[in-house]
């Protein structure tokens, strides 16, 4: 059994994420200040959703829980795929979960437009965004505390797509202003 604090975690995406960085400036040879400023806060949000989505919300004995891996529970996998369950299936904090993985997601809809200029319209954006929460549930699958999650997709995608909306609104409003 292997168990990963949080700050372990922190440390991995830090390192994966400045050896990352250190590649991409090397290999486009053009590398800007402004430019990974802006995607610190892609850093940041992969930080913050790792935090919700790994790590128990409650604290145990005053810290944040572990994240387990025991090879010998991984199977039979735990997943729900059923679409929609959330709607008819009431639990304690449901409300919690529902609003918290639609709330998740905005920022990462505002994101990504603001630091990768590919994504360039909201189809595209919508594209691009609805592959990190397939990532996030396809990396859930060895854990045997977390379900991979149907709803979870659908409800990640739904936040996503309301900040992409949002920026999209706000890029639109800015410039009819600019005229």
């Amino acid at each position: 059994m292997i168990t990963i604090k949080y700050w372990h975690m922190i440390c991995f995406i830090t390192i994966a994420w400045i050896i990352s960085r250190i590649i991409a400036c090397t290999v486009n040879k053009k590398c800007t200040i402004k430019h990974e400023l802006k995607l610190l806060m892609v850093y940041i949000c992969i930080v913050v959703i790792s935090r919700m989505v790994y790590f128990p919300l409650h604290h145990v004995d005053g810290h944040i829980g572990t994240l387990t891996f025991d090879k010998n529970r991984i199977f039979p996998l735990w997943t729900n795929i059923r679409p929609f369950t959330f709607v008819w299936e009431r639990y304690d904090g449901w409300q919690v979960n529902i609003f918290g993985n639609i709330a998740m997601f905005i920022p990462v809809g505002i994101v990504w437009p603001v630091c990768f200029k590919k994504l360039n319209n909201f189809p595209k954006t919508l594209l691009a965004g609805a592959a990190f929460p397939i990532l996030i549930e396809i990396s859930q699958l060895p854990l045997f505390d977390h379900c991979s999650d149907i709803d979870d997709f659908i409800l990640n995608t739904t936040g996503f797509a309301i900040g992409a909306l949002i920026y999209f609104a706000v890029s639109r409003m800015s410039k009819k202003h600019e005229c």
